[in-house]
C-alpha cells in the first residue's frame, strides 16, 4: 500500500484520496475548457440556455478574428510584459531585503515593523488605491508603464513568505561568513540568498500572476489603449446593452497563454518553493 506521511493507506483510502484529487482537477479544469469551447461558439451558440449545447457544432474562428481586428495584441502583451518584469523585479529586491532584516537582523522596532506588515496583509488592498493614485498624480506617472507598475514595487506578502524561508537557515552560516570577514551587505547578497532561491521564484510567480489580473488600478491610472496591459484592454468588451460572450472569451483565451507559458517553465520551482516555505532545514 501507499504511504502518507509515514502511515500506511489501505486499498480503499488510496482509491478515496484518488477520486477526490480526480474530481478536484475536473472541477479546476472545467471553467477552463468552456472557455475555450465558447471562443469557437457563433453568437447564438455561446447564448443559447440549453444546457447540451456545450461543444460547437464547428470550429468557428470568427471570433478570433474580430478580437484580433479590435486589439493590437502585440502591444498589449508587451506592455503586459513590461508591467511584469518591472515588478517582478523590484518586488523580489525588496521583499528580500526586507524579510532578511526582520528574520536575521537586530536593530530598534523590529517586531513593530513586522507587526505592521502583518496588519497590511490584513487589510483590502483597496483602502490604499486612493493614496496611490495620489501619489502617482505627483509625480506624473499618468498613462505610463510605471503608473501600472507602481503598486507592485513593494509585496507585504512576499516579504512574510521570505521572511520564513530566511528564518529555517541556520544561523552557523552567518557565523562562519563573519569569522571570514564577511560584512552583512555579503552574507546577505552571496550567502543568504541564493539559499533561498525557490522563495524568490515563488514570490516571483505570485507576483507576475497578480500583477497579471490586476484590472482595477490600470483602468484607473490608464486611459491610453497604447499602454494598457491585457486584462484592462479586454475589460472593454464588455458591452452595456449587449455582450459578445464568444468574443470575451475568445480574448480571454488569447491572454491566458502568457501565464500558462510562465507556470510551465516554472512550475516545477513554484511548487519547490510552496512546499518549503514552512519546513526547518
Amino acid at each position: 500500500m501507499k504511504k502518507r506521511f509515514g502511515s500506511e493507506l489501505t486499498t480503499s483510502q488510496f482509491i478515496f484520496f484518488n477520486v477526490l484529487l480526480i474530481l478536484g482537477t475536473v472541477i479546476v479544469i472545467i471553467p477552463f475548457m468552456w472557455m475555450i469551447l465558447t471562443s469557437f461558439k457563433t453568437f447564438e451558440e455561446s447564448t443559447s440556455v440549453n444546457p447540451i449545447v456545450v461543444i460547437p457544432a464547428g470550429l468557428n474562428w470568427e471570433s478570433y478574428e474580430r478580437i484580433s481586428g479590435m486589439f493590437n495584441f502585440g502591444r498589449l502583451y508587451v506592455n503586459t510584459i513590461m508591467l511584469i518584469a518591472i515588478r517582478v523585479f523590484f518586488a523580489c529586491i525588496t521583499a528580500s531585503m526586507a524579510a532578511y532584516a526582520l528574520a536575521r537582523l537586530k536593530f530598534f522596532g523590529k517586531t513593530l515593523f513586522f507587526t505592521l506588515i502583518l496588519i497590511q496583509l490584513m487589510i483590502p488592498w483597496q483602502i490604499f488605491v486612493i493614496p496611490q493614485y495620489l501619489m502617482v498624480v505627483r509625480m506624473g506617472f499618468l498613462n505610463t508603464i510605471l503608473a501600472l507598475a507602481f503598486p507592485g514595487l513593494i509585496t507585504t506578502f512576499g516579504t512574510f513568505l521570505l521572511r520564513q524561508f530566511f528564518m529555517s537557515l541556520p544561523s552557523s552560516v552567518e557565523e562562519s561568513a563573519r569569522i571570514d570577514g564577511a560584512n552583512p551587505l555579503q552574507i546577505f547578497a552571496r550567502i543568504m540568498l541564493p539559499m533561498v532561491n525557490s522563495g524568490l521564484v515563488a514570490v516571483a510567480v505570485f507576483t507576475a500572476l497578480w500583477a497579471f489580473r490586476d484590472l482595477l488600478w490600470p483602468l484607473i491610472v490608464v486611459t491610453d489603449i497604447n499602454v494598457m496591459p491585457i486584462s484592462a484592454a479586454l475589460a472593454r468588451l464588455q458591452g452595456q446593452s449587449m455582450t459578445y460572450y464568444n468574443e470575451t472569451m475568445a480574448a480571454a483565451t488569447i491572454a491566458s497563454v502568457p501565464m500558462i507559458i510562465i507556470y510551465a517553465f516554472f512550475q516545477k520551482r513554484f511548487i519547490q518553493g510552496m512546499a518549503t516555505s514552512g519546513l526547518k532545514y
